[in-house]
């Protein structure tokens, strides 16, 4: 039975090639005709469905030119209906024969869903109240020689989403305002710190020294210079620079390249946004990070209590502040400032069954902790603050405290989403840490920095006391659209070839 069944919807189910082919014939007719809609180069539109919409009242009974794509239409006869879909939004359209004339009613009523059509005519509202425009003109501007997903159901395949982004844009109206979010939280950010004196800057993103962050680096070959180079995996050792150079207050927004694996938090190449200011400190960076996230969040989303997973993010009120050690102290019990030696630390991660290397010392231990037992429980906005010097080489120390740093990371529902420094400006501590990162290179440690001998030069020349900090955007845009995977705020997010 069930097989008779399944027999029955094959038969009932076009057949899809045969549609393809169809509307091949279409195009080719239309060609034939004259009437080829490749030839035409440009259309002038004046409005979009949401702009009349929502002004209805200068609108109404005025003319308008729309284009956008078709998708739905009822043909009844002398007279039909179609929705156009544009940049902003969807409008229906009143088709009648007796306006459009014989000829281009035959050409309308042939047109298939997916086609790019532009419509003039006069705004009006239907018997059944719907804002629509009666046509009196309708031109053909691109043939879809494709079949789009059916229409109640869009496209749902996460994979195919992902790899047909153009496809997701048009069946999925959610993810088109995503990404119209995206854009205005960058457009926000820059106003933000344009306000603030900062001056938008470009580095390079070939280099000879992947440095500035704990990433293997992707690699690859420079024909002109015959030299093997590296796609950056950060943007801070160029922006330090430019602060030797006296510009005082940079920052850039820009792609990074990480060759690490993929999950809901992680795409290889992802946005980031770095920002040095000179003369401040982190406290000065914490300070501007959480105005500049209440000033995106009421810009983009109207208010600063958000709502991410289901739970309320208050933005509004003063981010928590701990130091590492105290935030492994409050959900733990334990203290490492009475934990003061290697073997003590590795002792205890043993009795915890907490994974470490042979190379890890007392601060890996303690950033291993707070991953394993903290991070969890950070859901409102948290500075956690002073790192272990091992986990930190390009961080100033604590003038009361050398073995930990001035730097900061901000979580926001268990997730890091900036990492902030007093930044290192002493060129002989910073050699010495270099030299460190070196050895843990030897030792197995793909994601060590290396020895940057310009950046020490310019450190040499002078770079006065420093605030930076680093933003992972996409994560930001995850927190204030309510995404749950880095690939749903990345228009083109890194995919597996597909098998040929």
């Amino acid at each position: 039975m069930a097989e008779q069944q399944n027999q029955k919807k094959q038969q009932q189910q076009p057949d899809i090639n045969q549609l393809l082919k169809v509307r091949r014939e279409k195009l080719a007719e239309l060609q034939a005709a004259g009437k080829d809609p490749f030839r035409i180069t440009k259309y002038d539109q004046d409005t979009h469905s949401q702009a009349i919409k929502d002004h209805y009242d200068e609108y109404e009974g005025k003319e308008v030119s729309i284009a956008g794509r078709m998708m739905s239409k009822r043909v009844m006869g002398k007279a039909s209906f179609c929705n156009i879909q544009d940049r902003d939004g969807n409008i229906q359209c009143y088709v009648a024969r007796d306006d459009l004339g014989e000829e281009s009613y035959k050409d309308f009523k042939k047109m298939d869903i997916g086609d790019i059509v532009g419509v003039k005519g006069f705004v009006f509202t239907t018997k059944m109240g719907e804002i629509s425009v009666h046509a009196k003109s309708l031109v053909l501007l691109s043939k879809s020689l494709q079949i789009l997903p059916e229409k109640y159901h869009g496209l749902t395949n996460t994979d195919l989403r992902y790899r047909q982004r153009y496809t997701d844009l048009i069946m999925n109206e959610d993810v088109k305002k995503t990404f119209i979010m995206r854009s205005r939280i960058i457009s926000a950010i820059r106003r933000y710190l344009d306000g603030e004196g900062f001056m938008e800057v470009e580095t390079p993103m070939l280099v000879s020294n992947a440095g500035g962050a704990a990433a293997r680096p992707f690699e690859t070959h420079y024909n002109a210079l015959d030299e093997d180079v590296k796609l950056r995996i950060s943007l801070e050792l160029y922006l330090k620079r430019l602060i030797v150079g006296g510009l005082e207050r940079v920052y850039e927004i820009g792609r990074v390249f990480r060759n690490e694996g993929l999950d809901t938090r992680h795409n290889p190449e992802f946005t980031l946004m770095e920002l040095y200011q000179a003369y401040t400190d982190y406290y000065g960076m914490m300070d501007l990070t959480e105005n500049l996230y209440r000033y995106v969040a009421r810009e983009v989303c109207g208010t600063d209590k958000i709502t991410y997973s289901g739970v309320e993010i208050d933005l509004g009120k003063p981010f928590e502040r701990l130091t590492m050690i105290d935030a492994i102290k409050k959900y733990t019990g334990i203290d490492f400032n009475e934990i003061t030696t290697t073997e003590e630390a590795k002792k205890l991660a043993d009795e915890k069954e907490l994974h470490y290397e042979d190379r890890h010392v007392r601060g890996d231990i303690i950033n291993l902790f707070f991953e394993e037992f903290v991070e969890e429980h950070l859901i409102q906005p948290t500075f956690i603050m002073d790192h272990p010097v091992e986990i930190s080489p390009l961080t100033k120390r604590k003038p009361d405290k050398p073995e930990q740093v001035e730097r900061f990371e901000l979580f926001i529902y268990a997730r890091e989403m900036c990492n902030a420094y007093s930044e290192l400006n002493d060129p002989i501590d910073q050699r010495s840490r270099f030299e460190e990162q070196e050895k843990q290179f030897a030792a197995g440690n793909e994601e060590a920095n290396h020895t940057d001998e310009d950046f020490l030069n310019a450190l040499e020349i002078g770079m006065p006391p420093t605030g930076g900090i680093g933003y992972g955007i996409d994560r930001l845009v995850m927190l204030l659209t309510d995404s749950p995977a880095i690939r749903d705020v990345i228009l083109f997010p890194t995919m597996k070839s597909l098998e040929k």
